[in-house]
C-alpha cells in the first residue's frame, strides 16, 4: 500500500521518531475511530468542529448539516481543512511530573474538502458511515428520504497529505529519578461498548452486529428442540418474562424477589446482561416451541474454559410450563452444547437445600449429588442458604443423554 508523501505540513519538527506515513497504519486508525475534528478558517477566524467520519478507499467523508457555515464555504473550489483523529490508549505515570505522558495513536490530514453534490456518491457515503457503526446496520434501518438527504451535507477530503503520530510503551524517567519512592507505570485505556439499551417500545432483539464476538463458551447460540427454543436473553423479553413469572410460587427458591412491574424485571435482565458482558454468565430466555410464548430463563455460569467446566442455573419456568417437557429438553440442549460442542468435562448444578422439587429434577437428569455448601449464598430475605451441589462428568453423559431422549419420546398408544 505504500506511504503517503512527506510534505512541509506533515514533517515533524520534534520527536520525529513518533511520526510515520504508512497508508495502512493511517487507514486502520481512521477506521477504528468513530469521530474526528476538522479545523478551517471562515472570515479570517479559526473554527474547529467535531463530527463523524468514514473512510472509503483514499477519501475521507465528513458528516454535517447543510445549514453550517463551513459546509456552505465548501461550495465551489472547496474548503481548506485540517482533520485530526486521536485514539487514547493509556495514561503514563512517571516518577517525575515532567515525564508524565500518554500512549496514543493519531492521524492528521491536510487538504481541500469538497462538498459532495452527486446523489449516488452521497448515498454511498452515508451507507458506509451507517455500516461503520455496525456491519449490516444500513440494511437493518430505513435509508434517508430525498428530503433528509438534502438536509445532510457530506464533505469529501482526498487523503494525500497524511501523517501518523503515536506513542507506545512505558515510562521514560531520567536515570537520576529511578530510585524515587513514587509509583510509576501505565494505566491502559480501552474503549469498549456496554450492554445495548433499547428505546422504549422496541421489541426486536439486539442484532448480532451489536454483540461483541466472544468465545463459544460465552456465546448464547440459539438452541432449538421440539418443546423449547433457547434464544439469547434480551431487553425485548422483559414484558414476556414478567407475564410468565406472575405466580409467586415460581420465585420461592430463586435468588431474586418476584418483580412486580416492568422496571423490576428489566433490572433482573440488565443484571444478567451485565454478567454476560463481564464473562460471568451466558443467559438464555426459554420460549415454548409450540406457542412461541416466553416461558422463563436459564443460563451457564461459573464458566471455566481452562478447566472445561460450567454450571447450569438461574433457571425458572412460568408455572403453566411445569411438567410440559420444556425443562427437561432445555437441560438436554444445554448439556449437548456443553459436552458435545464445547468439550466440557464437568457440568454443575446448585440448588437450595430446601428446594426438594429442584433436587429431584436435577437427579432425574442423571447428575450426582456431591455435597452441601453451607451458608453458600444469601437469600432475598437476608437469610443464608445451604446449597446442594450436583454434577455430571463427561463419562456419565452418553448414558444420561440416552435416558433424557427416551424421557422426551411420546408414549406409544396402546394398540
Amino acid at each position: 500500500m505504500g506511504d503517503y508523501p512527506q510534505t512541509p505540513r506533515t514533517t515533524a519538527n520534534r520527536i520525529r521518531d513518533r511520526i510515520a506515513y504508512g497508508r495502512a497504519t493511517a487507514h486502520a486508525i481512521l477506521d477504528e475511530a468513530h469521530h474526528c475534528t476538522f479545523a478551517f478558517t471562515v472570515d479570517g477566524e479559526p473554527r474547529a468542529l467535531p463530527t463523524l467520519h468514514v473512510r472509503v478507499d483514499d477519501t475521507l467523508y465528513l458528516h454535517g448539516s447543510t445549514g453550517s457555515r463551513p459546509l456552505l464555504a465548501a461550495r465551489g473550489p472547496g474548503l481548506p481543512v485540517c482533520v485530526t483523529v486521536t485514539l487514547l490508549d493509556g495514561l503514563v505515570y512517571a516518577r517525575s511530573q515532567f515525564h508524565h505522558s500518554a500512549n496514543y495513536r493519531s492521524v492528521v490530514a491536510h487538504g481541500t474538502a469538497r462538498l459532495v453534490t452527486d446523489e449516488t456518491e452521497k448515498r454511498a457515503a452515508m451507507t458506509a458511515l451507517v455500516d461503520k457503526l455496525g456491519a449490516g446496520r444500513a440494511a437493518d434501518s430505513r435509508p434517508p428520504t430525498r428530503r433528509e438527504l438534502a438536509e445532510t451535507a457530506v464533505l469529501a477530503l482526498p487523503l494525500r497529505e497524511v501523517s501518523v503520530k503515536a506513542r507506545l510503551g512505558g515510562v521514560a524517567d531520567d536515570p537520576e529519578d529511578l530510585d524515587l519512592p513514587h509509583w510509576a507505570g501505565v494505566v491502559p485505556l480501552r474503549h469498549t461498548p456496554g450492554v445495548p439499551e433499547p428505546d422504549a417500545g422496541v421489541t426486536a432483539p439486539v442484532p448480532g452486529y451489536l454483540r461483541a464476538p466472544r468465545s463459544p463458551w460465552l456465546t448464547p447460540a440459539v438452541l432449538r428442540g421440539a418443546h423449547v427454543v433457547l434464544e439469547p436473553l434480551d431487553h425485548a423479553h422483559v414484558d414476556g418474562l414478567l407475564a410468565a413469572g406472575a405466580d409467586p410460587e415460581v420465585w420461592r427458591h430463586l435468588g431474586n424477589r418476584q418483580p412486580t412491574d416492568h422496571a423490576g424485571m428489566a433490572a433482573i435482565v440488565t443484571d444478567a446482561l451485565r454478567a454476560h458482558e463481564r464473562g460471568d454468565r451466558v443467559p438464555w430466555v426459554q420460549r415454548c416451541a409450540r406457542t412461541g410464548a416466553i416461558a422463563g430463563t436459564t443460563s451457564y455460569y461459573e464458566i471455566d474454559e481452562v478447566n472445561r467446566s460450567v454450571a447450569i442455573g438461574h433457571t425458572w419456568l412460568g408455572r403453566e410450563h411445569w411438567r410440559t417437557g420444556i425443562n427437561t429438553e432445555a437441560k438436554l440442549l444445554l448439556l449437548e452444547r456443553a459436552f458435545d460442542v464445547l468439550g466440557t468435562r464437568r457440568v454443575v448444578w446448585h440448588t437450595d437445600l430446601r428446594n426438594e422439587r429442584s433436587q429431584a429434577a436435577i437427579g432425574r437428569l442423571g447428575a450426582r449429588r456431591e455435597g452441601v455448601l453451607r451458608n453458600h449464598r444469601r437469600r432475598p430475605d437476608g437469610t443464608w442458604r445451604d446449597t446442594v451441589q450436583f454434577a455430571m462428568i463427561d463419562d456419565e453423559w452418553p448414558n444420561a443423554q440416552v435416558r433424557l431422549r427416551e424421557s422426551l419420546r411420546p408414549a406409544t398408544p396402546p394398540g
